[in-house]
């Protein structure tokens, strides 16, 4: 009897020790020993096919879909003439990217496409503000301006506050670049720039003897006018022009009779002026109304439009300045061009090319920078140096400008046509205008 139950006991714990070796499902397992993960391990990153950076600790970082950048742009008001030519040239950059792959960023190991957002700040500083600190909730990399100085004035101030890069053109006043801004860069020439150039274009294309002297500036009432009126003068005089007549006015003012005939009557010969698209307008017709134009005229700013050419006669022959045009043939320039005259009908218009620009230099930065951040984006924009583009190479200086080519332009028969420097010119100059 005892040998009989000491047959069953072992006979039970024999069922126990199978029943333990064997698991949940009955399948047979073999017990492996865990080698513990050190924290440099855990930090290792694995990148999958889909752009998903993950560790092996098990957190994972997916790439996103899209870099997003804030556009603000005047659409509707009196700068959508200017703004519809930023916003094509931000369209047309950020498609040829995309085409090419997108962006790579190293953070995620992946090329990530990027995407605009553009919002219509209808060509008023306050809504610039309110729209930009909107965006700044909305995980944007960067922002991109708009057309004329006061957009970009409360651009770049909102900007600095939120702490993200802010890219601009068309503006040239060199004193949103003296505040000790950080975030804002503008490749766009200056007044300082400006101010001589148009005296060796002067110098360079019209004979001794032939040239307009007396020179008039029609100075509007802003920070702007108010940088580029003195220089005019300073610039004129240490090339042996003559200001005969200064006058400031008001942006908005609709009757500018006073000013075309004290310019008139003081003989003016080279009229210098920077209105806004609807000043300008009013100005040029009201002289046509009033039958006089000086032999030359410089219209910075209000010319650059394409409804311009509305304005017929009384239009023809003002001379503008931006620092790109067809013409110059820097690299990516067929490909805008061709793409502008099957949408647009016409060649590219003059700051379609810099804003073009804007997208170039902030995709080498993403792509610098390995990353999103923005203080990270913000100096690898900062460290941009030789970077071939569309508008020429660029390189910043601290302040966020840039020295870039300030070439001229003349509406000659409805077209604008580049007239200096001389060697890539399409046209002469055209003097006396008609």
């Amino acid at each position: 009897m005892r040998l009989r139950a000491l047959l069953v006991v072992l006979t039970v714990l024999a069922m126990v020790v199978a029943a333990c070796d064997s698991g949940d499902d009955g399948s047979d397992t073999t017990p492996s020993e865990e080698t513990p993960t050190t924290a440099a391990e855990a930090e290792t990153t694995i990148t999958g096919d889909e752009g998903e950076t993950t560790t092996t600790d098990g957190e994972s970082t997916e790439a996103p879909g899209a870099i997003t950048i804030g556009a603000v742009v005047p659409l509707t008001g009196g700068f959508a003439g200017g703004g519809a030519q930023i916003e094509r040239g931000y369209i047309y950059a950020v498609d040829a990217i995309n085409e090419a792959g997108g962006v790579y960023v190293e953070e995620f190991d992946a090329e990530i496409p990027l995407a605009l957002d553009v919002r219509d700040d209808a060509s008023d500083p306050n809504q610039t503000t309110s729209i930009m600190d909107e965006l700044a909730g909305q995980d944007i990399v960067a922002y991109l301006g708009g057309f004329a100085t006061p957009v970009h004035a409360a651009g770049s101030a909102t900007a600095e506050r939120n702490g993200i890069p802010y890219l601009g053109v068309a503006t040239s006043t060199q004193a949103l670049h003296e505040q000790g801004y950080q975030y804002f860069f503008s490749p766009f020439p200056k007044s300082p720039d400006m101010a001589v150039t148009i005296f060796e274009m002067l110098d360079g294309l019209i004979p001794e003897g032939e040239r307009p002297l007396r020179v008039g500036i029609f100075q509007e009432a802003t920070d702007w006018g108010e940088e580029l009126g003195p220089l005019f003068v300073q610039e004129a005089e240490s090339h042996g022009y003559e200001v005969v007549y200064n006058e400031t006015y008001a942006p908005g003012t609709t009757d500018f009779t006073d000013l075309i005939l004290g310019a008139q009557a003081t003989d003016v010969e080279a009229l210098l002026s920077l209105p806004t698209p609807p000043d300008g307008f009013a100005i040029y017709q009201q002289m046509g109304e009033l039958g006089w134009k000086p032999p030359f005229n410089l219209v910075i700013r209000a010319a650059d439009v394409p409804t311009w050419n509305d304005l017929g006669e009384a239009g023809e022959g003002v001379v503008l300045s931006t620092p790109w045009h067809p013409a110059l043939g820097l690299p990516g320039t067929e490909a805008v061009n061709e793409r502008h005259i099957e949408e647009e009908g016409r060649p590219a218009d003059p700051v379609v090319g810099s804003a073009y620009a804007l997208i170039e230099i902030l995709a080498d930065a993403i792509e610098r920078a390995g990353t999103l951040d923005h203080d990270a984006v913000r100096d690898a924009i900062a460290g941009t140096d030789g970077l071939e583009t569309i508008i020429g190479p660029i390189t910043f200086r601290e302040d966020g400008t840039a020295a870039v080519p300030n070439p001229h332009m003349q509406r000659i028969g409805g077209a604008i046509e580049l007239i200096w420097p001389a060697e890539p010119a399409t046209a002469d100059l055209v003097y006396p205008a008609p």
